[in-house]
């Protein structure tokens, strides 16, 4: 009895870990932006700081992240245009996305060398918030976001 009770601990704590961990809830560290579909200029640029101290595996990404998100994309679809969102950085990234459906999307040098890049074919409309990592806890790394319907970093 005593062991199942310590194991229902331990599955609460770590649930809790998890659903504390990439809170979208708080405000981004870089701001945020409304974008239509055929935004200009294309692409938006955001200068962040990659990387953070919590482990993106909490909601099956790599890399290391921040708490809050780095930056929010509030997205009116419309077209026939993909949302492109991207990394340029000199360090290997991670992305972490949160949609507006709630899902969460990650990728690991899907651009440019070891850039990430997450493309959405027919984008939602809503709230797109975003991390961008590092493979080391608590290290960071001078970063470029880039938002577009073009082009991927």
């Amino acid at each position: 009895m005593f062991r199942s009770i310590l194991t229902a601990a331990a599955a609460v704590s770590v649930m809790a870990f998890a659903a504390e961990a990439q809170n979208y809830s708080l405000s981004p560290t870089y701001g945020s932006v409304s974008l239509n579909s055929g935004f200009t200029p294309d692409p938006y640029v955001i200068n962040v700081q990659a990387g953070g101290s919590l482990s993106a595996s909490n909601v099956g990404c790599s890399g290391y992240i921040a708490n809050a998100p780095d930056f929010r994309v509030n997205y009116s679809a419309g077209g026939s245009l993909p949302l492109i969102i991207s990394v340029n950085s000199s360090a290997d990234t991670t992305l972490v996305i949160n949609t507006p459906s709630g899902g969460w999307s990650c990728n690991d040098d899907g651009g440019n060398g070891t850039n990430p890049s997450i493309r959405f074919n027919n984008p939602q409309s809503g709230q797109y918030d975003i991390w961008v990592g590092t493979y080391s806890s608590g290290a960071t790394q001078a970063s470029q976001l880039h938002i577009s319907e073009l082009y991927s970093q």
